[in-house]
């Protein structure tokens, strides 16, 4: 990919785009970063992801391409299997993906539960309590299986997509709902997200929530 010019679209508030840009980061990718908002750029946004949502990867022949998941596919396709931060195939394979899905799916609920929050005069209580309900429900299910791992990663001794995507909705959760995430009754996930953002791809990769207004 040394050719290549990429362009990653989205703030790196969102853990979703981090995610994304943290991975380039680790797999020494060159990309630059066009720090666009969902709301007061939505319009420019629109011009390469019809629906307005980040992160957005342009492709140095104007292809853009849209959602975490399917853009790390693309780029552990390009790094190849040996390098991938994924398993190619099997049982490895699905168990990393499973963790992925619980951790975008866990930043998804805190996202549609910040925005519940600041965007609506009268928040929906029913909604509100079932954000919390699948925040808490993910919290457990995740703590439970980072404590069965004792290797210095989820699945081992070397990082995978798995560890960025719970990292980066820690981090989210964090600031975005304070009292969501207790260090006491999650101590294996505080161990891992401190263990992550020590590394110098997440530390380079952060930016204070901005929540919409």
């Amino acid at each position: 990919m040394e050719d290549t010019t990429l362009i990653l679209i989205g703030q790196y508030d969102s853990p979703f785009v981090r995610r994304v840009a943290i991975a380039m980061r680790l797999y020494a990718i060159a990309f630059d970063h066009w720090p666009w908002s969902t709301f007061a750029d939505a319009d420019k946004l629109a011009a390469f992801n019809p629906l307005r949502r980040v992160p957005t990867l342009v492709l140095d022949d104007g292809e853009a391409l849209i959602e975490s998941t399917a853009i790390l596919d693309y780029i552990d396709e390009c790094v190849g299997p040996t390098k991938a931060m994924l398993a190619p195939h099997g049982d490895a394979r699905r168990k990393a993906l499973k963790i992925c899905a619980l951790a975008t799916g866990l930043a998804d609920k805190a996202v549609s539960l910040l925005y519940e929050r600041v965007l609506r005069k009268e928040p929906s209580q029913v909604w509100v309590e079932r954000c919390r309900a699948q925040i808490s429900g993910v919290l457990d299910a995740v703590e439970k299986s980072r404590a069965a791992h004792a290797t210095s990663y989820w699945f081992g001794d070397a990082i995978n997509h798995a560890d960025i995507a719970v990292a980066c909705a820690l981090r989210f959760v964090r600031e975005a709902h304070a009292g969501a995430f207790d260090e006491r009754r999650y101590p294996a996930l505080a161990a891992h997200a401190t263990r992550c953002e020590a590394l110098p791809a997440f530390r380079e990769t952060v930016q204070p929530l901005i929540p919409p207004s």
